[in-house]
């Protein structure tokens, strides 16, 4: 017989492997289950009516035709809504307390195209379309606005009267010395304005929910893809008069989100107030032209006489411009995004005088909402815009004007000129690599061949940062009196009677793979296998660990949930060594689990099953001391909260945000001078997200997030008419990218560990914003030096055909150069 040792059982780490998602068995034997799948007993099926009117008054509303078509249940409309419940909360009314009033439905004026006026609930769907086209809508259309900046001028048409103007929120951003930076640069790269489109990352299952006012227990259940409910119910719950405590969440597969799905927080509150009017369920599942008019746009930015001063050899100093955000008609999760930009001030490089003069505006068009790299991705492409006509109009390499101002690895942690502070990267070392992936040298010698072809090359560099684990104290440098700061999220991890793992967060995915890397992270702290470990899928709020940040949203599971997780288990798996110890009559530093057992450190016979431990606590717990049995419930609860402070409002500086991921981005493209179609020849990615749990995990974020930015690039945009209509409300129209209009991507990575995150990883998926960036620079890149400037991140072939052939005098390129003693 082999003499026992002292040396632990030697493992290789689940964490760091390529694991197939736990996920994917369910869903690709179409066994997963969406909120169309779902269905209560007695339910009915709602339909909404929208306004057809960009704005407009309501001058009536008539139900009575369709509440006598048979199988209608019953209606609502916005007075009923007004008479049950208050305006929706507001994040930051004005200094003199006015703020817009926004009801669950539109009451007395409709603001966009499909803003909801009434709703109809029937037994099926059909009769509740049939019922919906029998209400009668009297409209008093009232003037369009569509200009984000327009809206600004104080002789505008104003949109909400109790706030008197249009201006949803402004501010003044202000770091370092701009003026001086200004004053002693050799040169000052002028842009009269550069333009970030509204498009949105189009989830391939909208919105839908199916949601019961118990009228005996005063409950509401909710059964939706909603990505983030404990927030929705923080907004509407006061409107109705309800407590958070009386809505109970439910979600199991969601098809997407992208923060977008972070809005349906109105539908969920207006179908809630019908079902207690009828007093059964109701069950609503938007299509995909009510998603595109109303499911929430990202945010469109203009971007205004912006002015960068830049030294001889390269180094940019800054930049000051006005900023102007179209909120469009009301603030959903705005103004948010008017300070979450500023978690990149200076995005990759190393700008330390900074003045922004933000303006939010309010228009007619359908709210904006979080959008995947949500503010972040809008400001980073203004920069990355900046660097290239810098390097364009000074002649300087692009390259090399990036390396020169880049964070070196050396310079982390760096703090920003806003007191983020950045945690790990190298973004030289990510640059040479994408570089060589597409093979640089070998394209500049493609596109001097191809000069005069009629097909010219275009090669383009796009770097961004995905900031995770927001501070919600940010939003107090909008509204100092909110009661937000911190994050944080929850786990329990649990061993049931029959010896098995399970775990229950808060963090309601939308296909992030938690339940696979949550159960990769767990198997190592319990010494056994992924696939013996399960992870409760989606988010129950009956059965779920959550707080009040709980959910999936600003790349923060990666932090926030795998901590939670780490927590949870190390709880777990002390309660289990006590107890195996306590069996075996040693000390608990001779207990090691192995395999699903606790064992003797060096004797694997002294062992007892996972089963075996469960039993004793729960069914035979008089073999335990009264004390630890009374103690000791193998459910262990753990609540993960990241070291934050509040930021200083006045100087709107602090730490807004724990990791940062990189992805640098290059492609090459060909732009037909016939056509201006832009075709991409080759393009790469290098991730740096820090200790990678699930390599494959993070490839398919990658992968993912450059197919909708690619889609973004070149054929998605919402587009309106004079009117305010909307032009592209459904996919006949907008032309959502496909696997098919995505080019082959080559992925690499590197490695940075986060000293702030505990394990080392950062969260990401949010870099769809890369290209955007890349193929605005490749497409600058093939127009050449002295032509026309990118200046939209949107760019088909007809914008790119207009810039081709703009043959404009110099001074109306949209950029000049002011050198010391010569302007040009």
């Amino acid at each position: 017989m082999t003499a026992p040792t002292t040396e632990k059982v030697a493992t290789t780490p689940w964490t760091g492997q390529s694991l197939p998602r736990k996920e994917d068995e369910r869903l690709l034997k179409a066994q997963g289950s969406f909120v169309d799948d779902e269905g209560m007993y007695r339910q009915g099926y709602a339909e909404f009516v929208r306004s057809p009117y960009a704005h407009a008054r309501i001058v009536s509303i008539d139900v009575s035709a369709a509440e006598a078509l048979a199988g209608v249940i019953t209606t609502l409309i916005g007075d009923e809504v007004k008479a049950m419940t208050e305006p929706l909360f507001q994040f930051a009314p004005k200094e003199d307390g006015s703020q817009m009033n926004e009801y669950l439905l539109g009451v007395d004026i409709v603001r966009y195209q499909g803003e909801a006026v009434a709703l109809v609930m029937a037994e099926t769907r059909e009769i509740a379309r049939d019922a919906a086209d029998l209400i009668e809508v009297e409209y008093e259309p009232l003037p369009v606005l569509l200009d984000g900046v327009a809206a600004a001028e104080p002789d505008s048409y104003v949109l909400h009267d109790s706030l008197g103007d249009n201006i949803a929120w402004k501010g003044l951003f202000d770091w370092g010395d701009i003026e001086w930076a200004l004053e002693e640069a050799d040169h000052v790269v002028k842009i009269d304005k550069l333009h970030f489109h509204r498009y949105s990352s189009t989830p391939i299952e909208c919105n839908a929910i199916l949601v019961n006012w118990d009228p005996g227990t005063d409950m509401i259940r909710v059964v939706s893809n909603n990505q983030f409910p404990m927030f929705g119910a923080l907004v509407i719950g006061p409107s109705m008069g309800v407590g958070v405590d009386q809505f109970d969440f439910v979600s199991q597969d969601i098809g997407g989100g992208f923060g977008i799905k972070i809005n349906s927080y109105t539908h969920i509150g207006v179908l809630a107030l019908l079902s207690r009017k009828a007093g059964r369920p109701v069950k609503w599942t938007e299509t995909r032209t009510e998603h595109h008019q109303s499911g929430g746009h990202g945010n469109e930015r203009t971007f205004l006489d912006i002015e960068v001063p830049v030294m001889a050899d390269g180094t940019m100093l800054g930049y000051k411009m006005r900023a102007f955000d179209d909120a469009g008609a009301y603030l959903h999760y705005e103004p948010l995004g008017a300070v979450i930009w500023s978690q990149v001030v200076p995005g990759p490089y190393k700008l330390k005088h900074v003045q922004v003069d933000y303006t939010e505006t309010l228009t007619n068009k359908c709210p904006a909402v979080p959008n995947r790299g949500y503010s972040r991705m809008q400001h980073i492409w203004f920069l990355e815009r900046v660097i290239d006509l810098v390097a364009q109009e000074l002649e300087l390499d692009p390259v090399e004007v990036r390396k020169l101002n880049y964070i070196q690895p050396e310079d982390y942690p760096y703090t920003t000129p806003n007191g983020c502070v950045y945690d790990s990267g190298d973004l030289p070392t990510a640059l040479d690599m994408v570089l060589e992936m597409i093979d640089y040298e070998g394209a500049k010698q493609l596109k001097e061949e191809r000069a005069g072809s009629g097909k010219r090359i275009g090669i383009g560099i796009g770097t961004t940062l995905d900031s995770g684990t927001n501070n919600f104290g940010q939003s107090r440098i909008l509204n100092p009196e909110l009661p937000f700061s911190g994050n944080g999220e929850a786990c329990t991890a649990l061993l049931d009677l029959y010896g098995e793992v399970m775990l229950k967060l808060g963090t309601n995915p939308q296909g992030q793979g938690h339940e696979t890397t949550g159960s990769q992270v767990a198997a190592d702290i319990l010494g056994m296998s992924p696939e013996n470990i399960r992870v409760w899928a989606g988010f129950d709020k009956s059965h779920s660990a959550y707080i009040g940040f709980s959910g999936t949203y600003a790349s923060q599971f990666a932090v926030t949930g795998i901590n939670a997780i780490i927590g949870a288990v190390e709880k777990l798996k002390a309660e289990i060594i006590e107890v195996a110890a306590h069996a075996f009559g040693a000390e608990q530093d001779q207990v090691e689990l192995v395999d699903g057992e606790a064992r003797i450190i060096g004797n694997p016979e002294a062992a007892i099953p996972f089963i075996g431990i469960a039993n004793m606590v729960f069914a035979n717990n008089s073999t335990l001391p009264h004390e630890m049995a009374e103690r000791v419930s193998l459910t262990c609860r753990h609540v993960y909260v990241p070291k934050f402070e509040l930021p200083d409002v006045e100087k709107k500086y602090g730490n807004l945000t724990l990791t940062y991921s990189s992805q640098t981005h290059a492609a090459v493209v060909e732009v037909d001078e016939e056509t201006g179609k832009v075709q991409i020849l080759d393009y790469a990615v290098v991730d740096d997200c820090g200790k990678r749990i699930n390599p494959m995990v993070v490839d398919g974020q990658v992968h993912g997030a450059t197919g909708l930015g690619i889609g973004a690039a070149l054929r998605e945009a919402f587009e309106y008419d004079e009117d305010g209509q909307l032009l592209n409300s459904n996919f006949l129209f907008y032309h959502a990218a496909t696997a098919t209009d995505v080019p082959n991507i080559k992925t690499d990575h590197i490695e940075s560990p986060s000293p702030f995150s505990g394990t080392g990883a950062k969260g990401m998926g949010e870099g769809g914003g890369a290209p955007l960036h890349t193929i605005s620079s490749a497409i600058q890149d093939a127009l050449g030096p002295g032509k026309a400037i990118v200046s939209d991140s949107h760019n088909p072939p007809e914008r790119v055909w207009r810039l081709l052939n703009w043959d404009g005098p110099a001074d109306e390129r949209g950029v000049s150069v002011a050198s010391k003693g010569t302007t040009s």
